[in-house]
């Protein structure tokens, strides 16, 4: 599958097909090969990303297929293999919220608020007498977000090729200026 690398920008709506639509701008600044990777050398075949966005430089590695099967090391990546592409895989680190609990992690109810209840926010309980351990896997407070989030089949809805920016149907994860990864 081939890939783009690029910084989402914010969220907006466009008319699309005489309808608001809501869509999420990608600026996808100067990419080239940074290196070919083949069966010979490395055991598998995959090219290197480097985005080059002012003094900011970030590799990617993605598969040597499809589109960029004929690309060699210091080709230029242009949006014009998004031609004809109407749908686009993206993935992209989710906004961190630190330690949390049960409540705002995992959308637990919590306890009565009133007449003298001591259980408004707690997580309550957690097993039962045997096996005397807490299971793995149990839903309970902790860290929230950083991970890596991958949304499939997210329509593209348009590509601005002089301002390099491609606007993509929906919401993206991550907060503003992370990289995202679009494949298609």
């Amino acid at each position: 599958m081939a890939g783009i690398i690029g910084t989402k920008i914010e969220m907006t709506r466009i008319i699309h097909n005489g309808a608001f639509t809501p869509v999420t701008l990608v600026k996808v600044p100067t990419l080239d090969v940074a290196q070919v990777k083949t069966l010979e050398t490395d055991g598998y075949e995959a090219i290197v990303i480097r985005m080059t966005d002012g003094k900011k430089v970030t590799l990617r590695e993605v598969s040597r297929d499809g589109v960029f099967a004929s690309l060699e090391k210091g080709a230029e990546i242009t949006l014009d293999m998004l031609e004809g592409v109407e749908l686009v895989t993206l993935t992209g680190i989710s906004k961190g919220k630190g330690f949390q609990g049960a409540m705002k992690r995992w959308n637990f109810s919590g306890g009565p608020a009133s007449h003298g209840s001591k259980f408004h926010r707690a997580l309550g309980s957690i097993g039962k007498r045997k096996p005397r351990r807490t299971k793995p896997g149990k839903k309970m407070h902790g860290h929230m977000g950083l991970d890596t989030i991958t949304l499939k089949k997210v329509p593209l809805v348009l590509v601005n090729k002089d301002l390099r920016v491609i606007a993509v149907k929906g919401p993206v994860p991550g907060a503003r200026n992370s990289l995202v990864t679009l494949t298609f």
